[in-house]
């Protein structure tokens, strides 16, 4: 499948149980990156808004990119009443912004989906001279055993959840992103709690997920069930995200 139709079905999902970012994030951004309202930020892989969302929120300026219909038509539908928002049907290697017109580029949970190489020499043309590249993951956190059986699940049952985690990406190959492989590096305490109907529309939100005809699926929420049953506290169960920063010059 064709990496950015891989959400088309699945933006109700998204928009429902996919985490936000959390506020000292964007307050580590605005202070480290000097980001005023004239400041113009690309928000690329957009997806539907989530991330540009939280931007506006602060008074900022910024054009969301992203490649996906379904999903920009989301981010659309929820932020155009934003007079400082913008969007584009453009992906990451193609912005369609112009040359030097950016002075913060924004990739939140996107930056593995793109092209390295292309994505780094638009980002190049788009990005002013003291512009700023800004990575941003959450990262499921794997200190408790619920993170681990989780985590193994999706290994077990989600044939392209190796492929395609963003955890696949080495510190060298984010560090190659930036001037001279430097890169400044925070990290954020995140969260989501679930009853079981979240849990689940959180995993049917993923590229990942079998399709829900299919025996492997049948099999996950089977298990995915169990692992329920086995951690719930009072019918809910608690995500922990390690929210990650990579943020430099190119």
């Amino acid at each position: 499948m064709d990496n950015e139709e891989r959400f088309s079905n699945k933006v109700a999902d998204y928009v429902k149980y996919r985490p936000s970012y959390p506020q000292a994030l964007i307050d580590c951004l605005i202070d480290q990156a000097k980001l005023t309202g004239n400041t113009q930020i690309a928000d690329i892989g957009a997806g539907t808004g989530i991330f540009s969302k939280l931007l506006l929120e602060q008074g900022l300026t910024v054009t969301a990119v992203e490649p996906n219909a379904n999903m920009l038509a989301a981010a659309k539908a929820q932020l155009s009443d934003n007079n400082r928002f913008s969007y584009l049907n453009n992906n990451a290697e193609q912005t369609g912004l112009a040359d030097q017109s950016i002075d913060l580029i924004c990739a939140a949970q996107a930056f593995h989906w793109f092209n390295t190489a292309q994505s780094k020499q638009e980002f190049k043309r788009i990005l002013k001279p003291d512009g700023y590249l800004a990575l941003i993951w959450n990262q499921r956190s794997m200190q408790q055993p619920l993170q681990i059986e989780y985590d193994q699940l999706l290994g077990e049952f989600c044939s392209d959840y190796s492929r395609v985690n963003h955890m696949n990406l080495t510190a060298e190959v984010l560090a190659s992103c930036f001037a001279q492989d430097v890169m400044q590096q925070y990290s954020f305490h995140n969260h989501q709690t679930f009853e079981l109907s979240g849990l689940i529309g959180r995993i049917q939100s993923t590229s990942y997920c079998p399709a829900t005809d299919s025996q492997s699926y049948q099999q996950l929420m089977a298990a995915v069930k169990v692992l329920f049953c086995k951690y719930q506290v009072g019918g809910k169960i608690r995500l922990e995200y390690e929210t990650k920063l990579y943020l430099g010059k190119l």
